[in-house]
C-alpha cells in the first residue's frame, strides 16, 4: 500500500498536534495543514522570543480548537531547534 505524503506511524496511544487518525490507513496519522501551519508560526515565534510559551499555547488554541501544554509546545520547539540556554 502507498502511503500518502505527509502522513506518519502511529508509535504510541498520543496523537501529535497537527494529525489525526486516518480511518482508512491502519497505523498512520493524517496531517492536518491548518493546525501543521499554525504550529510552524508560532514554533518560529517562540524560538524568536517574540512571544512567550503561554501565548504560543493560547495562539495555537484560538487558531486551531486543539489545545497543547507549555512543556508540550517547549519540547516541540526543543525538537525543532534544538534546546536553547537561558541567557
Amino acid at each position: 500500500m502507498l502511503i500518502p505524503d505527509g502522513y506518519i506511524r502511529r508509535v504510541t496511544s498520543t496523537i501529535p498536534f497537527g494529525y489525526e487518525l486516518d480511518t482508512n490507513i491502519d497505523g498512520y496519522l493524517k496531517p492536518v495543514e491548518q493546525e501543521l501551519e499554525v504550529l510552524k508560526e508560532v514554533t518560529e515565534s517562540v524560538h524568536r522570543q517574540e512571544i512567550s510559551l503561554g501565548v504560543g499555547v493560547a495562539w495555537l488554541e484560538a487558531e486551531t480548537g486543539r489545545k497543547l501544554s507549555k512543556v508540550g509546545l517547549k519540547k516541540h520547539v526543543d525538537n525543532t531547534y534544538g534546546r536553547q540556554s537561558k541567557k
